[in-house]
């Protein structure tokens, strides 16, 4: 990147080093992470269906950012910028713009749904969707004045694709071990103490003979 202003998506446009690379992997990536929800499926977390959309939603729109990449640097390029508010660019351009606003709202209608599941609980996973709340009301004024401003785009952009990366592995994670614990018991619903114990949890009490 050549300037902290520029957006990442301006890595995509046609002609700039590694172009057909990134845009190959914002596909890959998003097919990859409908592929890992499809295979965990929306029920395999208890009161989780919500979230599971969304998710999906993040992951379909991911893919369309790579298929419709921009055609003009718009973070650094002030034509570029100037014809895109005049809607004299081509539809690739829209669509991509789109697809990152469809992106952003998905994962974080995601994040408040997964933190309102969770809330109180104790668990890794309630943590850490608690802890990327508290960020993300930091985080998006500041995104906003990063934009409006244009200035610092790429660095906000880079802290919100760590806040997303978070957020999928955590997500990814609970599913994989609700699945699990389904699995192993045979029931449509984990049973209680199904899951692995979180440290500083107090132990489960067998049942009474």
């Amino acid at each position: 990147m050549t300037s902290p202003d520029e957006l990442f998506s301006n890595l995509e446009v046609t002609g700039r080093p590694f172009a057909a690379a990134m845009q190959h992997l914002d596909l890959l990536s998003g097919l990859l992470l409908l592929v890992a929800f499809a295979a965990a499926g929306s029920g395999s977390t208890p009161g989780g269906r919500p979230e599971w959309l969304a998710m999906t939603v993040f992951a379909v729109a991911g893919s369309l950012g790579g298929l419709f990449p921009e055609v003009c640097a718009d973070g650094i390029n002030a034509r570029c910028r100037s014809l895109e508010w005049r809607f004299q660019l081509p539809l690739s351009q829209y669509v991509h713009d789109a697809s990152g606003v469809v992106e952003f709202g998905a994962i974080t209608v995601a994040l408040l749904l997964a933190f309102r599941r969770t809330r109180g609980g104790q668990a890794r996973t309630a943590r850490i969707y608690r802890n990327l709340v508290r960020a993300a009301l930091v985080a998006y004024p500041l995104l906003g004045l990063a934009y409006l401003v244009n200035r610092l785009g790429g660095v906000m952009e880079a802290v919100f694709f760590v806040g997303f990366t978070v957020m999928v592995l955590a997500q990814v994670c609970e599913r994989a071990r609700c699945l699990r614990a389904v699995r192993l018991h045979g029931s449509g619903k984990p049973e209680a103490g199904a899951f692995p114990q979180q440290p500083g949890a107090p132990a489960a009490t067998p049942p009474a003979r």
